[in-house]
């Protein structure tokens, strides 16, 4: 571990709930979430100490070199997670079984010099992938849960409105994939738990309001990231089966505490840091 990383005090999550901004070198984020006199080399290690998850878009474009993951590992604190957008050459097929060789360059890349350090896996499907059961199963049985030796644990996000299906659920659960949640109109929104943890990804920030989101607006996040961390679900939210929660109870029922990576992302993608802090301080004093 170098010696900036070995300094870092570690930054917990909040109730089990780790929240966090995609990537960490965006330009308008400098001289407002990054200060001056903080040199692009060090942005990691500065919104590794405000926040306590990244998401990693580069993934999604092209392969990066172990070198940089392990780079990533050891600049950021203990406690820190980055989750990975997996490839898109892997996602954005017609036929989604077509992919295998991409899936392996992409998790055979390096991806687990990030150690305990990886959290979940996004993959991301295109807005024109409908669902269809056959072909989604072979492309869920390509995944693995381990590589390396390192867990690995996987989170869909689909964009295409015939997912809305108690079928397409019931494949995620069959293979514990997480179900990614998006607060976006644009994009199905099911609050369905197909897994033992929880992705939210929200993109409706507001470029008016200093966080982005309305006051009222993350203290009703803090509360639903709160009751997924307890292991139940918040009852506001939409779900394609309102009469189960991945065979646990609705409501604040817990059953088995899950983790939670909830990221703002996108929209006015220069508020996110703010309501990544935001947020983090909501669930921090409660």
């Amino acid at each position: 571990m170098t010696t900036a990383s070995a300094s870092k005090k570690a930054h917990p999550p909040a109730h089990g709930v780790r929240v966090g901004i995609g990537g960490w070198n965006y330009a308008p984020w400098r001289g407002v979430f990054y200060p001056d006199g903080v040199p692009q080399s060090r942005e990691l290690e500065y919104a590794s100490a405000h926040v306590t998850a990244i998401e990693i878009n580069s993934t999604y474009y092209g392969t990066q070199k172990a070198a940089s993951f392990a780079r990533w590992r050891d600049a950021t604190p203990a406690d820190f997670v980055f989750t990975l957008k997996a490839s898109r050459y892997a996602t954005h097929r017609r036929v989604l079984t077509e992919g295998a060789a991409s899936i392996g360059r992409f998790l055979e890349s390096g991806i687990t010099e990030l150690g305990a350090k990886l959290g979940p896996i996004l993959w991301q499907f295109a807005p024109t992938k409908a669902f269809d059961a056959e072909d989604l199963e072979g492309f869920l049985d390509l995944l693995p849960t381990r590589q390396d030796g390192v867990l690995l644990r996987h989170a869909l996000e689909v964009r295409h409105d015939s997912f809305l299906d108690p079928a397409y659920l019931a494949l995620a659960r069959k293979y514990k994939v997480a179900t990614v949640y998006t607060d976006n109109p644009k994009f199905p929104s099911m609050a369905d738990l197909t897994a033992d943890f929880v992705y939210a990804r929200l993109m409706c920030a507001n470029a008016r309001l200093r966080a982005g989101y309305p006051p009222r607006e993350l203290d009703a996040w803090a509360a639903h990231a709160r009751t997924w961390a307890a292991g139940g679900t918040p009852e506001a939210l939409p779900r394609v089966d309102a009469r189960r929660a991945s065979g646990a109870p609705s409501g604040k029922q817990g059953v088995a505490q899950r983790d939670v990576y909830l990221y703002f992302i996108n929209g006015a993608k220069e508020k996110a840091p703010a309501a990544a802090m935001a947020l983090l301080e909501r669930l921090e004093k409660q």
